[in-house]
């Protein structure tokens, strides 16, 4: 029965990350703000449910460890796992502003994350609150950048305004939140199911609390930027990743150490390092080597990291 309910969750999966891509392009151009925007807050901090619940769960049973480990293994996965699959998949282009102030702000946030990790091992209540009005901050910065820059749509404005037009107002909501209802009730169920088969076949549980746990959390994700890629919306598809990046630190341990403080456990600074290192190596990508892209090949070595990584842990 696991089986049938893990291929349920990759239809529901599928059905809802299309759904939540259509909407968010329509809402893109209807407010007349950049896709990587609506990426960067509502698809991001939608996909991120999943972490958030995991991580507030987590800290109100008093385990920090697997709040601040859920968060570090899903950016983990969002860069080198994610990234990695949509470089492959097709070239992700990165525009001046991405490598300018979004990309930068991911990598502020996860300078912030090693800088309240690496003192005394323990997210405070004050350092949680401090996480928490950052990630405001980060919003309102990237909205009114984007509307500065005249990025009334996408690269293809018109083509995206008829989309607006197309898709009637009350769709709009309907489609981002059935999306995303979709996503989190599908990775839910994916993990549950494949945490199941894996313990029937013998796995370990901390086998699988490092792989299915934060890679199953970032199954929306993983199901939002590929298909956005799919479709043609490379600019959603990189604001979901680095947006996604950015909730998880900020948003989800933020207001997860406001409900206790967060003790790291037996996560080290080598894991946090990790992290830290993943938003900076997609900068130094599109800086000097990719030439303002991740390429297929950046793609398959970020997904090479993804697996050495893993394989070290276990």
């Amino acid at each position: 029965m696991e089986y049938v309910f893990l291929v349920i969750s990759l239809v529901l999966i599928i059905f809802g990350a299309t759904l939540l891509t259509d909407g968010s392009v329509a809402l893109a151009a209807r407010f007349k703000v950049s896709e990587f925007v609506v990426g960067l807050t509502i698809v991001a901090v939608g996909t991120s449910m999943p972490e958030l619940v995991v991580s507030a769960l987590s800290a109100l049973s008093g385990s920090g460890e697997m709040a601040i480990g859920n968060v570090v293994g899903s950016n983990v996965f969002n860069v080198y796992a994610i990234l990695g699959l949509c470089a492959v998949v097709a070239p992700v282009l990165l525009t001046r502003s991405n490598m300018r102030s979004d990309i930068p702000i991911c990598i502020l946030a996860s300078v912030a994350l090693w800088g309240v990790t690496a003192y005394d091992n323990v997210i405070t209540r004050w350092e949680g609150a401090l996480l928490l009005f950052f990630y405001i901050l980060m919003l309102f910065y990237s909205i009114r950048q984007s509307r500065k820059e005249g990025a009334a749509v996408s690269a293809d404005g018109e083509e995206d305004a008829q989309s607006a037009k197309s898709m009637p107002a009350w769709r709009i909501p309907v489609w981002i939140l059935g999306g995303l209802g979709m996503l989190i009730y599908g990775g839910q169920l994916c993990v549950d199911s494949a945490t199941e088969i894996a313990r029937n076949l013998g796995v370990s549980e901390a086998t699988i609390a490092i792989t299915l746990v934060a890679g199953g959390t970032s199954l929306p994700e993983l199901a939002a930027s590929l298909v956005s890629l799919i479709k043609g919306r490379g600019g959603l598809a990189l604001g979901n990743v680095l947006g996604s990046n950015i909730a998880n630190i900020l948003l989800i341990l933020g207001a997860s150490s406001l409900i206790t403080p967060l003790s790291m456990g037996n996560i080290t600074m080598i894991d946090i390092a990790v992290a830290v290192s993943a938003p900076v190596l997609v900068l130094l990508s599109g800086l000097f080597i990719g030439d303002k892209r991740i390429t297929r090949l950046e793609g398959a070595i970020f997904l090479l990291i993804f697996v050495g990584y893993i394989y070290t842990l276990i």
